[in-house]
């Protein structure tokens, strides 16, 4: 198609608008324009195309033999143009808005306050999706991710919702009056991992610890893991934020911090947001702001 050859988009919409209802008022109208911008317009692509479009010699402007022919050709088109949007966008508001988030967010941050957006908005259906692993993000898939992190992704734009850093965590009863002064003083214990991380092995490596773990390794789902980690069982790595009222009332031991710059972001794809998922993306920034 020679784009270019091509008369201006708007030409075209004043002149359909005009076929449409007869009129230049109205057709300004429809278009929330004046009737002089209409009448421009209409002047403006008979130039363009240097063929007379209206018949002026009459009391009311009317339709030329080529002006009728464009007519069709335009009513056919935006037709066509104005069917596609309407099911693409009836398409997209009946797919549910999919979000995913660890079950540890979904457990002590998201569920607490999901009543209230679903309060807001009882016409959007939502599929929460916790999962320890992370999701790709693809058109038609998963809107909106809720990620741990620095909110360095590549091809993902992310938003800091909740800063919070990771701790490493155990019980008083697990350590047993045990000195730890370094990571290496964990490798024995059990350890505790939400399942689908790998938070223990990562964290040891990023501390440039070389050993392995000797104890046992017990994997479960983020809302069992805070009850393991409080009875006992074993030593986790979670955010803080999760965690303050056990450290503040001394249930559970601080025995490492790091990452104060890092927590929870919004990412989501580039481009342009469903308008569902922009509703999610408001609401989240008003509950931060509410913290």
């Amino acid at each position: 198609m020679d784009w270019l050859s091509l008369p201006p988009l708007t030409a075209l919409r004043a002149f359909a608008a005009f076929a449409e209802t007869g009129n230049v008022v109205q057709a300004g109208a429809a278009l929330n324009v004046s009737h002089a911008a209409i009448s421009q317009q209409l002047r403006g692509l008979e130039a363009h195309l240097g063929a007379a479009l209206l018949d002026r010699s009459g009391r009311a402007l009317a339709l030329t033999a080529d002006g009728e022919h464009l007519a069709r050709a335009l009513h056919l088109g935006f037709g066509a143009i104005e069917a596609a949007v309407q099911e693409i966008s009836a398409a997209g508001a009946a797919r549910p808005l999919h979000v995913t988030c660890t079950p540890m967010f979904a457990a002590h941050w998201l569920m607490p306050r999901l009543a209230g957006f679903q309060a807001e908005h009882p016409e959007i259906d939502l599929v929460l999706d916790p999962r320890g692993e992370l999701a790709e993000l693809k058109p038609g898939g998963i809107d909106i991710a809720i990620r741990y992190g620095d909110g360095n992704w590549p091809g993902l734009v992310a938003e800091m919702l909740l800063q919070s850093p990771m701790v490493v965590i155990a019980a008083d009863s697990l350590l047993d009056g045990r000195q730890v002064t370094a990571p290496e003083d964990l490798l024995d214990l059990p350890w505790l991992e939400e399942l689908g991380t790998s938070e223990a092995s990562r964290w040891l490596e990023s501390r440039g610890v070389t050993g392995v773990l000797r104890g046992p390794r017990t994997r479960l789902p983020g809302n069992l893991l805070m009850q393991a980690v409080r009875a006992g069982q074993g030593v986790a790595v979670s955010v803080r934020e999760f965690v303050a009222e056990d450290l503040h009332s001394g249930r559970l031991l601080e025995l490492f911090t790091e990452g104060a710059d890092r927590g929870y972001h919004i990412a989501t794809r580039p481009g342009v947001l469903r308008p569902e998922a922009r509703r999610l993306t408001g609401w989240l920034r008003r509950q931060r702001a509410e913290r």
